[in-house]
């Protein structure tokens, strides 16, 4: 089977002690860090080959490319 090249979109946000927080919103689950941000882009780049590695061995679909992304609200109750 031939690879075929995907593009995800990383959110990378600085944590405690300075750490940097990568994710990709189109994966659920795939959430990682890194003492900067050049580990954090390795790390996260790993966990998306695992995480779509999961996917495929589970028949499980990441969302396409034309995918209709929207947000809906809901009422959180306070605490």
């Amino acid at each position: 089977m031939q690879a075929m090249k995907r593009e995800f979109s990383v959110v990378f946000e600085e944590i405690e002690d300075g750490w940097i927080m990568a994710r990709v919103p189109e994966l659920p689950g795939a959430v990682t860090q890194g003492k900067d941000l050049e580990e954090a882009r390795e790390n996260i780049k790993e966990a998306v080959e695992l995480l779509l590695e999961s996917y495929r061995q589970h028949a499980v679909t990441a969302a396409s490319p034309g995918a209709v992304w929207d947000t809906v609200t809901i009422d959180v109750p306070a605490r």
